[in-house]
């Protein structure tokens, strides 16, 4: 069976992103492009890359009939998700890229992201979107919210510990290094070339990044209690990936056989012979996340490695991944690709 998709957000990174991962699907054919600030140019005209790609043109998304739309990714900024979402049919499956569906919480958004959540009642029924921690209420889900790439690269690195007990909850930093292509594709000052090439800077210091959101409301899930971790992100100068370094309290052993047990037989996350170190160089424009754990010098301190494409296991390739599971198609369908070397 086929089934027809629409990607709504096709002029952005993330969407790009999906319309390269569905090329190679076996079970799933793009019928619409939405993308307001592109309608009426064809895909050639926006990503020159994928003109090879027998591809609709770019549509308002008002002009869009989804009567015949299976699954729809909405790959559109935070705040529009909300409205966009909630004048699409109701019986339609959603995967929704945006951070507008992350935060069961409408207070939590409201703190985080400024402003109050327009669709309170649609979020109660969404499903956070971290594939191999919620893979069974993401198979009955209409809406699935997917995870900020920051906050899936903490999470595959930390959670099993967190769940184990294993280490200390009130001692966890996560110094993290993002590529430029988080960022999005609109024009910034910050991003042009000649003010982010030949160095990288930390942003959001003290506490204020977004994604703390997700930290918070996960973690402190899994502990039962507050779990608020010291998080830093920084912006390298390169197009795709993400390498998190997190230092924690407790047993290297133990922590290393937890990450082995927890990802056992899962298909794209990799837990690394102990001691041994991930590089970005090694997941590039593929859906994998590899681990590694390495003793620190001082007893009791162990650092935690933990390196993704955040465009593709870290936003579109986690959408894929969890489109897959709501249609019935083989969780890993058009995402078995290998990274991208050299």
């Amino acid at each position: 069976m086929t089934y027809s998709i629409a990607i709504l957000g096709a002029s952005g990174y993330t969407g790009a992103e999906l319309i390269r991962l569905i090329a190679g699907h076996s079970s799933m054919k793009i019928k619409a492009l939405g993308a307001n600030s592109k309608a009426g140019q064809s895909i050639a005209q926006v990503f020159p890359h994928l003109r090879y790609l027998d591809l609709p043109t770019l549509l308002q998304i008002d002009q869009i009939d989804f009567a015949n739309i299976d699954l729809c990714f909405c790959a559109l900024p935070h705040k529009t998700s909300q409205d966009v979402i909630s004048r699409l049919p109701h019986d339609l499956k959603i995967v929704d890229l945006s951070a507008d569906f992350r935060l069961r919480d409408p207070e939590a958004y409201e703190k985080w992201y400024g402003n109050p959540h327009a669709a309170p009642e649609i979020q109660k029924e969404a499903v956070y979107g971290l594939t191999e921690f919620y893979r069974e209420e993401i198979r009955n889900a209409r809406l699935v919210a997917g995870t900020g790439c920051n906050a899936a690269t903490g999470q595959y690195m930390l959670r099993p510990l967190i769940a184990g007990g294993l280490i200390d909850l009130d001692e966890i930093i996560l110094d993290l290094k993002c590529a430029v292509s988080g960022a999005g594709r609109s024009l910034k000052e910050n991003l042009l070339h000649a003010e982010l090439s030949e160095g990288y800077n930390a942003y959001a210091v003290g506490g204020t990044h977004r994604h703390l959101g997700e930290f918070d409301q996960e973690f402190s899930s899994l502990a039962g209690r507050l779990v608020q971790v010291q998080f830093t992100p920084h912006l390298v100068p390169a197009n795709r990936g993400i390498l998190a370094t997190s230092y924690v309290k407790g047993d290297v052993e133990d922590i290393h056989n937890a990450l082995e047990k927890a990802y056992k037989g899962e298909p794209f996350v990799t837990v690394l012979p102990l001691g041994e170190v991930p590089g970005t160089r090694h997941i590039r424009g593929s859906n994998f996340c590899h681990i590694g754990v390495v003793q620190d010098r001082l007893p009791g301190r162990v650092i935690v490695v933990g390196v993704l494409d955040n465009l593709t296991k870290g936003s579109s390739g986690q959408a894929l991944q969890n489109a897959n599971l709501m249609l019935g198609i083989d969780e890993t369908e058009g995402l078995m690709m290998a990274p991208l070397f050299p």
